[in-house]
């Protein structure tokens, strides 16, 4: 068996899904906060030495070859997958319907028709019925949500809305400047932000959204700002072309694999022949 070229093949498809990542997050570069995705690539010992004493049956037995093919040894593969959460850049909208959150970590909640998500995308505006709801018409969640329900909502004549940094939402008696206090946005921090799984829209599921608490004091809300794509577009050009290059190079090694070496070996026993 000709493992070098098993092993070249397991390589060149960890770099197309290293490619089709990148891709991805350079097609929200300019998404509003949008978080870098990134693989961890490893290769195929590593992860033997971690398994091996969970397997039924001895190293290097015969019965024990049956679970692992020690001819791909050194092929890389895609063994973790992570976002980068951090902070993006802030840009000012000067929307009085545009929030950032200037602290990593930190979300707003909406309801879907699939439940309550997380999402770091502010672009916020009113709907027909004058609730506050994301872009794509979900509802922004009140702090209050999992208690009383409802919704954050405001009236025809409400044209003055003020949002303070913990996000506590004032608006305006009708016919009147003077400001009152009004509902406060739902701004949570998940325990564990690698348990958040994207889910597309700038969503994300979190399975313990019901146990979630809203922080009223988080000094983090920015009205009329949005947090822009942490992603580095520097960055990510410079991954995609060493990643076309290492495709490249397996693909060679594939071919003189499959090709060369083939033809070189039956030369050889043609001529003993």
């Amino acid at each position: 068996m000709q493992s070098g070229y098993y092993s070249s093949a397991a390589g060149m498809v960890t770099q197309f899904n290293r490619l089709d990542t990148i891709a991805n997050n350079l097609a929200n570069v300019n998404t509003v906060g949008f978080k870098e995705d990134n693989l961890v690539v490893g290769d195929f010992q590593r992860l033997y030495k971690e398994a091996r004493d969970e397997l039924p049956n001895k190293n290097h037995s015969e019965d024990g070859a049956q679970f692992l093919n020690r001819a791909m040894t050194k092929a890389p593969q895609v063994v973790d997958s992570y976002t980068d959460f951090t902070v993006g850049n802030t840009q000012q909208t000067d929307n009085d319907m545009d929030f950032a959150l200037s602290r990593e970590g930190l979300f707003f909640l909406v309801k879907t028709p699939q439940g309550v998500r997380l999402t770091r995308d502010g672009s916020f505006t009113k709907d027909d019925e004058g609730r506050l709801v994301t872009k794509n018409g979900y509802e922004v969640l009140p702090n209050d949500y999992f208690e009383a329900g409802g919704n954050i909502t405001f009236n025809d004549d409400e044209n003055v809305i003020k949002v303070d940094k913990h996000g506590q939402i004032y608006k305006n008696i009708p016919n009147s400047v003077k400001l009152v206090q009004g509902s406060h946005l739902f701004v949570a921090q998940p325990d564990n932000v690698a348990l958040l799984k994207k889910e597309g829209n700038n969503l994300y599921r979190y399975d313990g959204t019901t146990d979630l608490k809203s922080l009223d004091n988080t000094e983090a809300v920015m009205q009329g700002f949005v947090e822009k794509s942490n992603v580095n577009a520097v960055k990510m050009m410079t991954q995609m072309i060493e990643t076309n290059r290492l495709v490249g190079m397996y693909q060679k090694a594939m071919s003189v694999q499959m090709d060369d070496m083939n033809n070189d070996a039956i030369n050889k026993i043609a001529r003993k022949a």
